[in-house]
């Protein structure tokens, strides 16, 4: 089985490789020094597992699942908090919390082969429900290209849903996500993002008018004069937000 590590601790990954000389069956393919490296290497070299730190530079390890095409199974290495660990568990997703020993470690891999198959299902799971990091509610990363780029929510217009992904707007251009916009519903600051509509949340801030438009529906004015459809219930959202 093909393992990579991604952490950007040195001594942290000469620990893992020293640790899985118990396990001559997990060969280890590459190893990161953060998200950027680790998202280029798994989709080139699609592994059967990461060993993966979750507090790294640039974009952090939930973040750099998220621009993975196929996610592999994961085991998290960590020095995260209670509330994530809480949440690993109900995931059924393993974690070691750094530092750990050998023996840990070795029960982390059995568990790993033994759920091999529904650790991937797992990980998707536990990304549409992560917990988050301070800096996550301040951007959204994306894969543009064969590039990462970080947005920063204050900078986003609307999010608008798009089949399977949301479709995210700035006055850069728009970027797709594969999430949902339940997710960002969830996510964005309430105080500045509201649903407008089923297929709509939009930055209040953007906003230079509503007007009445057919029925019991509005519309809203963006600032770039783009006119976006607000339902009766999103339309008592704006109100309570704007005090109106």
């Amino acid at each position: 089985m093909k393992a990579i590590l991604i952490d950007d601790e040195p001594l942290a990954r000469i620990l893992v490789r020293e640790y899985l000389q118990n396990h001559p069956d997990i060969e280890v393919i590459a190893e990161c020094n953060d998200g950027f490296e680790g998202v280029k290497a798994v989709n080139q070299l699609h592994p059967d597992l990461l060993f993966l730190d979750i507090q790294m530079p640039k974009i952090n390890g939930f973040e750099m699942l998220e621009l993975v095409e196929q996610p592999p199974a994961v085991i998290f290495t960590t020095a995260f908090d209670e509330y994530a660990i809480k949440a690993f568990e109900a995931h059924a997703v393993d974690y070691l919390l750094k530092p750990f020993s050998q023996d840990r470690f070795d029960k982390a891999v059995d568990k790993f082969r033994q759920q091999a198959g529904q650790q991937k299902e797992a990980t998707e799971k536990l990304l549409q429900d992560s917990p988050k990091l301070p800096s996550q509610s301040e951007r959204i990363v994306v894969k543009n290209g064969g590039k990462i780029k970080i947005i920063p929510v204050p900078s986003i217009l609307y999010l608008e849903a798009a089949d399977d992904y949301v479709r995210i707007v700035t006055p850069e251009g728009s970027f797709l996500k594969n999430k949902t916009m339940g997710f960002y519903e969830k996510h964005l600051p309430p105080d500045s993002f509201v649903r407008i509509h089923r297929s709509y949340i939009i930055n209040v801030q953007e906003i230079t008018r509503i007007d009445p438009y057919e029925k019991e529906s509005h519309l809203a004015i963006l600032k770039s004069t783009e006119r976006l459809p607000v339902s009766k219930s999103g339309y008592q959202k704006l109100k309570t937000i704007l005090g109106l």
